[in-house]
């Protein structure tokens, strides 16, 4: 699955005329670099969840024959559902009951999915998530065996879950917007909302159920968020 739904208020103002999915980095749009990444992975079934300008969204794909493979969309154009409600939503999709990706829209790297998958499957996780040493003020927090156990925002202080006060013992690693889920995960979420952040929901879930971090060895990434980091990324993607 990839997010391509957000409104890409960071982008502002490219995105009060396109998605930021469509931003084109050295050429070709943020969603292509994603979709190109997946299919030489070998992946060909791919959904994509759609709300901004959606419908410059089925245009890009349509124009593109899909890239060769299956691409469907998960329809949020009534109600933007936050990364766990446009998992949920997307359950339809997800009915091999196989492990699945999600990857966000704005996330280029180097990272091998397969590696990522065999790890996700190896490890019997519900969710694995790739995480990397890099600065920033929001962390997740793990113990030595990868497993989730907290998050904080080191500027405010804040933590997650409640009981998580000293931090002191963890390893504080940042989120890279890539994941594989489980399809157990689909019965967790059955009582949830409609709209839901999908980080809230590992926290609050994170006690019972195994929730892995898997930091890739040379790993290098771009979040594509924000506009001064557009002329980096060109570099990323062409260097």
């Amino acid at each position: 699955m990839i997010f391509a739904a957000g409104l890409g208020t960071r982008l502002k103002p490219l995105t009060d005329s396109i998605p930021k999915a469509l931003i084109p980095i050295a050429g070709k749009p943020l969603l292509e670099h994603v979709i190109l990444k997946l299919k030489a992975a070998g992946f060909t079934e791919i959904i994509v969840n759609i709300h901004h300008f959606p419908e410059l969204i089925l245009d890009f794909l349509k124009s593109n024959n899909n890239f060769g493979i299956r691409i469907e969309v998960s329809d949020e154009r009534n109600l933007l559902l936050d990364t766990g409600g446009g998992v949920q939503n997307a359950r339809w999709f997800f009915d091999d009951d196989k492990p699945f990706l999600v990857h966000n829209v704005d996330i280029l790297s180097n990272l091998d999915v397969r590696k990522l998958v065999d790890e996700h499957i190896n490890s019997g996780s519900m969710a694995t998530l790739v995480v990397s040493k890099r600065d920033t003020f929001r962390y997740l927090l793990f113990n030595n065996d990868n497993r989730l156990c907290g998050w904080i925002n080191v500027k405010t202080g804040e933590t997650k879950p409640p009981g998580i006060d000293n931090i002191t013992g963890y390893n504080k690693l940042a989120f890279a917007g890539i994941q594989v889920l489980s399809p157990a995960i689909f019965n967790l979420m059955e009582n949830s909302n409609p709209v839901f952040p999908v980080m809230d929901f590992y926290l609050s879930n994170a006690r019972d159920f195994l929730i892995k971090g898997f930091t890739p060895v040379d790993f290098h990434m771009m979040d594509v968020g924000k506009l001064d980091v557009l002329d980096e990324a060109e570099r990323f993607v062409t260097g």
